[in-house]
């Protein structure tokens, strides 16, 4: 197709006649020209030209000027376009502004047409994706009017209650009971309070643990339901089952109530203090552990990487810290306060502080081989020094700051799968550097698939309380 031919196919979407925009088209390349040339050039008939130029002046793409023989001078293409496309939104904003008052009127008619008492058959439909599942969820908690009653897991409940806060909110101002059944934990839950900073202040949803051998779903006034099909995956990352079917629907009812009522109430799950078991799951950890730890504060970050670190030390074992949210000097005045002997440690070459700039973003350029080599080079070292093995850890600042989020991802990925050099690994993320990404959801879901083992901590604002997920399974620390 040549050009001229090209644009006039483009022009046809912007609300043109063929014809018009060949004749458009044609003036356009003559810049001024008469209706005969107009009409050779553009292949139009001269009779459908002088048809098509007041349509096209009406438009503003084309002007005549006064003389003998007429010239027509088309306005400059950039704007012509620009006319067209405003021509476009108002005709669209006309025909929007049409259908919502057809909207109303059709309503208003239909509200008065006596409804057909048919008998309803039960309906079974199933929701392909996370678009439609996430839908119907809105839909059945919205018309919810008595009860809902939820079975899932704790990260998908999390995940739940992160996306429909909302709506949650405005069933429990209804006085709708809402009872959920989850697994159970280790230790105390940052569920509840979770929930309870999401949904409303003094609004404590009704929430019991026990082993969950069922699947997952959700049952609303006892009359639908929506089930899984699958426990495996993220909340609405699978096809799910949606029914208004009396029997299933039952079935399920009568499920979710054996489990309630042998379910445990979260009051009643006793807690204990934070430090031991940060630190008894830091001694636990193994050679090829890769895990993201995410934190909102900077104590917190301590807290836990600090202790994760002095377990290495104390057992014999190298350590590295590599610095982006804070100077080295800064880690090294902190550890101190934390109370690791910084300066005999560093004199044994059991514990090194790096800068960003000599592990990671080198020269102000980053390379995944060239880090990997590194960590290699610094295990064969520890290993050479005497130590047992190698713990280290890095923070990931630099790396939004340099803007190389994906390179980041990759290199995550990478790791994950070159971490048969058994050393431990945990990659530190600041909560409110992911949170101001531009997506912050899919960058975490990258982020936690490239990592064994997730910890959060600063879920309440307290110091120290924690949240381990390890391959799905999840461990909660608080004081």
């Amino acid at each position: 197709m040549l050009p001229s031919e090209k644009n006039v196919e483009i022009l046809t979407d912007f609300g043109l006649t063929r014809n018009q925009a060949k004749v458009y088209v044609a003036i356009a390349r003559l810049r001024l020209a008469s209706v005969g040339q107009i009409s050779k050039v553009s292949k139009v008939r001269r009779e459908d030209v002088y048809r098509i130029l007041p349509k096209l002046e009406k438009m503003g793409l084309v002007e005549k000027l006064l003389g003998k023989p007429t010239k027509i001078r088309a306005t400059p293409v950039e704007e012509g376009l620009s006319i067209l496309v405003q021509h476009e939104e108002e005709t669209a904003r006309k025909r929007v502004s049409a259908l919502k008052a057809k909207t109303a009127t059709f309503l208003k008619h239909f509200s008065c047409v006596p409804r057909l008492d048919l008998e309803e058959t039960a309906s079974f439909t199933l929701l392909p994706n996370r678009e439609s599942v996430m839908s119907r969820t809105v839909v059945m908690i919205k018309n919810a009017q008595r009860n809902i009653d939820l079975v899932c897991s704790r990260s998908k409940l999390m995940q739940l209650i992160h996306e429909l806060a909302k709506h949650i909110k405005e069933a429990t101002k209804k006085e709708v009971k809402i009872r959920i059944v989850s697994e159970m934990p280790d230790y105390e839950d940052s569920i509840p309070r979770f929930i309870e900073e999401q949904i409303s202040p003094g609004i404590s949803l009704d929430l019991r643990y026990r082993d969950l051998h069922s699947g997952h779903y959700l049952i609303v006034d006892f009359k639908e339901a929506l089930i899984a099909t699958t426990t495996t995956g993220n909340l609405a990352e699978n096809p799910l089952l949606w029914t208004n079917s009396d029997s299933l629907v039952g079935v399920f009812q009568k499920d979710f109530e054996n489990l309630w009522h042998s379910a445990i109430s979260w009051k009643s799950i006793e807690t204990t203090a934070v430090p031991e078991k940060v630190i008894g799951f830091m001694k636990q950890l193994r050679p090829t552990n890769h895990l993201i730890f995410v934190y909102d504060d900077p104590e917190a970050k301590y807290n836990v990487l600090f202790n994760y670190l002095k377990a290495g030390l104390d057992n014999g074992e190298a350590g590295v810290y590599v610095a982006s949210d804070e100077k080295p000097s800064q880690i090294r005045e902190a550890m101190k306060r934390f109370g690791i002997n910084v300066e005999k440690f560093e004199k044994k070459n059991a514990l090194r502080i790096f800068r960003y700039e000599d592990v990671y973003i080198i020269d102000g350029k980053f390379n995944t081989a060239t880090t990997i080599n590194l960590w290699n080079k610094l295990y064969k070292e520890a290993l050479k020094n005497g130590f047992k093995g190698l713990r280290v850890t890095g923070e990931t600042a630099c790396f939004f700051k340099h803007n190389l989020i994906r390179e980041l991802i990759e290199y995550e990925k990478v790791l994950h799968k070159a971490l048969s050099i058994p050393m431990i690994a945990i990659c530190a993320y600041n909560a409110n550097t992911l949170n101001n990404t531009k997506d912050p959801i899919n960058l975490y879901n990258e982020l936690t698939r490239a990592h064994g083992t997730v910890l959060f901590t600063g879920i309440d604002n307290r110091l120290g309380r924690m949240e381990i997920r390890r391959n799905g399974v999840n461990t909660h620390l608080s004081p």
